[in-house]
């Protein structure tokens, strides 16, 4: 179901198109489509992980931002350097809600900041001196720390600085592991590289530190991937698959640990959630130890009942019959929410333009509701990813890849959404448009939204952000400005 037709969505994106000059019309075009389930395919119809267009505003993060800020950052018990000018540390530093448990500064490290402060000296006579002396520092002053990962920025790769070198020095030092990560924030397109070789620098560095290494292991061990807990979503998805008789070996990287990395190898089931940062790992696990993985989604009851469902086809009866016993126990409370909160959703309008795997994992959700999702789009995402979005998407949906800022604009003005769920970017210009707005990499300070329990907060806040009056009292400031030209002029 869409809000335009086919014909009107076609006709909507060359409208928006035609504010470019002719070479960027041409590239930008590539990058927008009207859905078409039927295809098996969106390499024909959608172009995706190309570089940004100059001059040309992009909601992108760089590839130090996938690295630190997503896979290595959530880590609680390593410390996470960053290697470089200190701005980009602060800005990664705790921003994206990953809960865990500990004490900052004793056990757990992801709010602090550690960063080698370059200064323009450092730029000319380089940094493994004080790269060195900064991990002397941290295992003085930060004994219980795991290990250590060097989240190397921009001038790092520029000036030729050997982090490798360092990293094995002050590992055989200190007998701990110390991981050079290449993740300097001008690599590739944009921060799902990043995520690559943050995968690529687990595999050489730790999954294979306990290869050999005796583990008591059970026929129902699994490792959750690729789920950040952000406000506790691992959590509650946790709550599920140990109900229904798993055993969670490891999760990672939200609230995990070095140990639970290195345990990995021994499960019998990786289970994926966000695929874009993690495929890289699950399918290196799948080839070296021969461990199947499972891209599953625990956004809305009836995703995770789907899901529940897909990762007990794996294991025996007693699995199998857990999964349903737990669907049936949260049936009952899934449907007073829904019964609550429907009526006040049934039929809107929501537009999403997140990274990762939410323009379509959280489309079941949304659906749950009785809402209805008329555009989506990816920041970062590679083809497959739209494969995998197309089959979730209505027909003659919207779908943009790495939409500008102008492109946004135009495509919300003309579908009248009535809910927009993108990023803190984005944010506060649809506010001043008067459009309710829920920030879908973070969940606007709540959460979780995983899992059952998440479903209940997810309601509860779509039913709050949308119904809330202050919209209806919101004009952006342009629309004032031409009301009193039109008046002065009248």
């Amino acid at each position: 179901m869409s809000a335009l037709t086919r014909e009107e969505t076609q006709a909507l994106i060359q409208e928006v198109l035609e504010v470019y000059p002719e070479k960027a019309k041409k590239d930008r075009a590539k990058h927008l489509m009207v859905n078409d389930k039927a295809l098996e395919s969106s390499k024909k119809c959608i172009t995706s992980n190309r570089k940004s267009l100059p001059g040309v505003m992009t909601m992108r993060g760089c590839a130090y931002a996938g690295s630190k800020g997503v896979v290595w950052g959530p880590i609680k018990d390593m410390i996470s350097i960053s290697h470089g000018p200190i701005g980009c540390g602060q800005y990664a530093r705790g921003g994206r809600r990953n809960y865990y448990v500990g004490t900052t500064g004793v056990d757990t490290f992801c709010e602090m900041n550690f960063t080698s402060d370059f200064q323009e000296k450092d730029i000319v006579f380089g940094g493994d001196k004080k790269l060195t002396k900064l991990m002397e520092e941290i295992e003085m002053l930060f004994p219980l720390n795991k290990g250590i990962s060097v989240q190397s920025e921009c001038p790092i790769g520029l000036i030729g600085d050997d982090i490798e070198a360092v990293s094995k020095k002050v590992a055989a030092q200190i007998n701990k592991p110390v991981v050079p990560v290449r993740c300097e924030g001008f690599r590739g397109v944009s921060q799902s590289l990043g995520h690559h070789i943050a995968n690529d620098s687990v595999r050489d560095w730790i999954i294979s530190n306990r290869d050999g290494q005796a583990f008591e292991k059970t026929p129902y061990d699994v490792a959750i991937l690729g789920d950040y807990n952000i406000g506790g979503d691992a959590w509650s998805s946790r709550i599920l698959l140990e109900e229904m008789g798993l055993r969670v070996v490891a999760q990672w990287s939200g609230d995990g640990t070095l140990a639970e990395m290195e345990n990995t190898p021994n499960v019998k089931l990786n289970l994926l959630h966000c695929y874009r940062s993690m495929n890289y790992i699950s399918r290196h696990m799948e080839e070296k130890y021969g461990i199947p993985w499972l891209e599953y989604n625990f956004f809305g009851p009836t995703k995770i009942a789907e899901s529940l469902r897909a990762i007990a086809a794996f294991f025996d009866d007693k699995i199998k019959e857990g999964a349903e016993r737990v669907i049936e126990k949260y049936t009952a409370p899934m449907n007073e929410i829904i019964a609550k909160y429907k009526p006040r959703l049934q039929g809107k309008k929501v537009m999403l333009y997140v990274g990762g795997l939410r323009p379509r994992h959280v489309v079941g959700a949304y659906e749950d509701l009785g809402m209805v999702v008329v555009g989506t789009g990816y920041e970062f995402a590679h083809n497959d990813d739209y494969d995998r979005t197309m089959k979730d998407m209505g027909d003659a949906t919207l779908i943009y890849d790495d939409a500008t800022g102008h492109e946004l604009d135009e495509f919300v003005k003309a579908m009248k959404p009535d809910l927009i769920g993108s990023g803190i970017k984005e944010k506060y210009v649809f506010h001043k448009m008067g459009y309710p707005f829920r920030q879908m990499h973070s969940w606007d300070y709540s959460g979780p939204y995983h899992g059952y329990d998440g479903f209940a907060v997810f309601a509860k806040d779509m039913d709050l952000t949308l119904n809330n009056p202050v919209w209806k009292m919101l004009k952006a400031p342009w629309l004032k400005e031409e009301a009193t030209a039109e008046l002065k002029a009248a």
